[in-house]
């Protein structure tokens, strides 16, 4: 192993994952990459779950209101930016922690993205069927062409279903195969992932909690802050694109808040599909945080 180490502490949503790394960076002296999609966004806090400065405790963080929701980051952008950030630390630090549950933006960063083929003529096929039928027709010739993916996509969101669809559609190969086929750029660090674990109804529980503690802090609020900017694909997310039907009058209150804890705990299903492709990961156990901190603490050693 090379004398850089890239420590990836990811797991599925509401499991932990952001006091984990604030206790490692602090532990090795170091710095922290967020990976979560969501928190790079100045205007959206609570629904993100994004770490207050408290919480940093001090911690050099980096992606954690970067950008702007009407200028997304995308995966290809991030890995550019996350590269140059990882250069100058590695200067003067033998560890870095990233954590999120962004799986594609992790391995983006991590190993790279294939040159996968692009096709505006297909795209804009694609577009217009989505305009024309919806998104759940779209859905099923996913699921019947690629299950592998299917499984792993967030499946609300549209730009991600239209871009493996156009793939499948130029190619004739699934969107898979050019994620898992092996023509990545290398790295100069070695990157050791873990993968935090619980049981699923424990993780559920957590789920729970979290949601009803955005709900408190104000999630209605900051949804109804931002509904300005609804048409933005970068808010066709959990915790917001719910709360966008409820202001429209197409479902009440009550169901919104159902549909966010179950679309969350869908999400992380499909977070874990993804991490379960890390074949050389170490998977946390322990529930406590502390425990945590000594099991990945004792595995570098």
């Amino acid at each position: 192993m090379s004398k850089k180490r890239l420590l990836v502490v990811t797991g599925p949503t509401a499991s932990g994952k952001t006091a984990l790394a604030i206790k490692l960076a602090k532990h090795y002296n170091t710095c922290v990459l967020s990976a979560d999609s969501r928190q790079f966004y100045k205007e959206v806090e609570i629904g993100t779950a994004k770490p207050s400065l408290k919480e940093q405790d001090g911690v050099k963080h980096y992606f954690i209101d970067s950008h702007s929701l009407e200028n997304p980051l995308t995966a290809s952008t991030y890995a550019d930016e996350a590269l140059m950030i990882l250069a100058d630390e590695f200067k003067t630090k033998d560890i870095v922690i990233l954590v999120g549950g962004s799986g594609l933006f992790i391995d983006a960063l991590c190993v790279g993205l294939d040159k996968i083929p692009f096709s505006q003529e297909v795209r804009d096929q694609l577009n217009l069927e989505y305009s024309q039928v919806g998104l759940e027709h779209l859905l099923i010739e996913l699921a019947h062409k690629d299950p592998e993916y299917f499984t792993q996509v967030d499946q609300s969101n549209s730009t991600r279903v239209i871009r493996a669809l156009e793939v499948i559609r130029n190619t004739g190969n699934t969107f898979s195969y050019y994620l898992t086929n092996e023509t990545k750029e290398a790295r100069n660090f070695d990157t050791i992932y873990f993968i935090i674990n619980y049981p699923r109804e424990v993780l559920y529980q957590r789920i729970e909690k979290r949601v009803d503690l955005m709900l408190e802090a104000g999630l209605l609020d900051e949804v109804k802050s931002v509904q300005h900017l609804s048409h933005l694909q970068t808010l066709n997310t959990v915790g917001y694109s719910e709360f966008f039907r409820f202001f429209k009058g197409e479902i009440n209150y009550d169901t919104a808040v159902q549909l966010i804890k179950q679309n969350t705990r869908r999400y992380a299903k499909r977070q874990l599909t993804w991490f379960r492709r890390y074949s050389n990961a170490i998977w946390l156990h322990e529930t406590e945080l502390s425990l945590q901190v000594k099991e990945v603490i004792s595995n570098l050693k």
